[in-house]
């Protein structure tokens, strides 16, 4: 079983910065991407941004030039670091990562919880 936190969340004001992590453990035997996606209330979940493997990262029109994404590959974990941020970011960030369990021939796809984030004065 592969499991995913995420943590970093919390109440920011308007222009501040918060760092979120994804944390994965189990039984890996590769992670080939994670990614941050977020969801506020009523709204669909969007990417944020993502990382793969390799280093290759994407992001989305609101989180470019404000957000970057980073990994550790050792750590089997990724990094959100979040600047310039503005009420419209107040949403739950989740993770999910594609990857190949020890003990599998597959590759599968794991989400985290959600860690909550809130952009407020």
């Amino acid at each position: 079983q592969v499991h995913v936190v995420e943590s970093g969340g919390g109440l920011v004001q308007p222009g501040g910065s918060l760092r979120l992590s994804c944390a994965a453990s189990g039984r890996i035997f590769r992670i080939y991407f994670m990614g941050w996606y977020r969801q506020a209330p009523g709204k669909q979940r969007d990417l944020v941004a993502s990382i793969t493997s390799t280093g290759s990262t994407d992001y989305s029109g609101s989180a470019k030039g404000r957000f970057t994404i980073s990994g550790d590959n050792a750590k089997n974990t990724s990094y959100l670091q979040m600047t310039t941020l503005k009420p419209e970011d107040t949403a739950v960030y989740y993770c999910k990562i594609f990857a190949r369990e020890i003990v599998s021939s597959k590759i599968d796809a794991y989400w985290g919880q959600g860690t909550q984030v809130t952009v407020a004065s």
